[in-house]
Formats: C-alpha cells, structure tokens, sequence
C-alpha cells in the first residue's frame, strides 16, 4: 500500500515537472530581439548589419509583439564636432512578431552611434555604431569630370567658348577681286590674216573711209541725175 502511494506521488510530480518546463525554459519579454543598420537598397529579409551606408534604415527583429521602441542617433567620434551631438531621433511600434523598421534617413557623411530604447527593457540600450559615406558612390577618390572645354559636345578642341565666326567677308565689297599676273588677255580672232577688230566689217579698211566714199558716190549719182533731167528739158 505504501508502494502504491509513493508511486503515485511520483507520477503526479513527474507530470507536473512536464506541464511546468516549457514555462521555465520560455524567455521572459523583455530585453530580447536586435536591430541592425540596412542601406536603402537591402530587404528587410536580410539579418546582416552594414555599418557603411549612405541612405539607410533601422531594422528590427526578434522583440516582443507590439512593443514600443525610442531610438536616436548621436554624432560619434573621431568626425563628430560635438560627441554626443543628436543627428536624428524617432520613435516605432513593432507588429506581432516583433519586428518593424524605420523609413530611410540619411545624414552627412561620418560616424555615428545609434541608441534603441524599448517598453520592458531590463538592461540597457541596443547601440550600433556605423559610418555615412555618400561621397565615395560618386566615383572614384580624386577623380573629377574633364574641364577641357574642347571634350564638351558641341565644341571642337581650340575653339574659344563665345567666339562667334565673323560676319565679314575677307575682301571689301568695294574692291574687285585681283587678276592673277599670269593671266592675260584672249586676242580677238583674225579674219584672213587680220586681227579683229569692232571698226572693220569684212575688210581691213577702217569704217570711216568707206562711209566717205560711199557718201561720194551717192552725191555723183544725184549729180548725173539731174544733169540727165535737165538735158531733156532743153531739148
């Protein structure tokens, strides 16, 4: 009988430590979850931190359902002109499964210290250090565009910006164009033997002595005419 009830008790206790384990063995809300720093452009899927970001978001995972989160950002030494100094602050309500994120920030290029404050924390702030370097995604160190303004389009290397082509011709206007010393005149043609020439029409002799002699013959003509006429009245 006393065997029964020893047994018995046994059980019960051992069904107990069952029932009560899971319990035990459970995290108690609080102090749990992390936040990591994304740049803009990684998933909220991604748990890896990257501490050098130009625009970025703080990402939260692992909390408590619903909890409230206050986080701020401090500007950080060796680039901060007061350690300590405030750069951003906001606040966040992660959902059911402890998770949320913030909208993208962006600050000047740096260092910087991010402190995470939640409802029910035991222990202190969730911090993250990291950098902000937007300057490096613009190109190389050192490298600068080309100021040659003869590589900028629409310009030919040796042109002077603003120069404009001028408006005047070479040679005046009122200047005739010369004539090159080896060029001469093209002689008039000759016509059996004889030069050309405007005064002379089918023969050598100048236009003036044949008029004249025409003019002689055309007088004599009259002449005889009238002689002829009077001839023939007298008889």
């Amino acid at each position: 009988m006393r065997m029964l009830t020893s047994t018995g008790a046994l059980v019960t206790a051992a069904a107990c430590s069952l029932l009560l384990a899971p319990s035990a063995l459970a995290t108690p809300p609080g102090d749990n979850g992390t936040v990591k720093i994304h740049d803009a452009a990684t998933g909220e899927e991604l748990r890896k931190n990257e501490p050098h970001v130009c625009t970025f978001y703080l990402d939260a995972f692992g909390f408590d359902a619903g909890q409230q989160v206050d986080w701020r950002i401090e500007a950080w030494a060796p680039t901060a002109d007061v350690k300590g100094k405030e750069a951003e602050s906001g606040s966040l309500a992660l959902d059911a499964s402890g998770h949320g994120r913030t909208a993208d920030l962006s600050l000047p290029d740096g260092h910087y210290k991010l402190f995470w404050t939640f409802d029910g924390e035991h222990g202190s702030a969730k911090h993250k250090v990291f950098w902000t370097e937007c300057d490096a995604d613009d190109g190389k160190p050192g490298e600068k565009p080309d100021d040659n303004p003869g590589d900028k389009p629409g310009e030919k290397p040796g042109d002077k910006p603003g120069e404009e082509p001028s408006a005047e011709p070479s040679t005046p206007a009122n200047e005739k164009p010369s004539t090159p010393a080896d060029t001469k005149p093209t002689p008039a043609p000759t016509v059996n033997g004889a030069s050309g020439d405007l005064a002379e029409t089918g023969s050598s002799a100048p236009v003036g002595v044949l008029s004249a002699v025409a003019a002689a013959l055309v007088a004599g003509g009259g002449y005889l005419v009238m002689r002829r006429r009077r001839a023939q009245q007298e008889r």
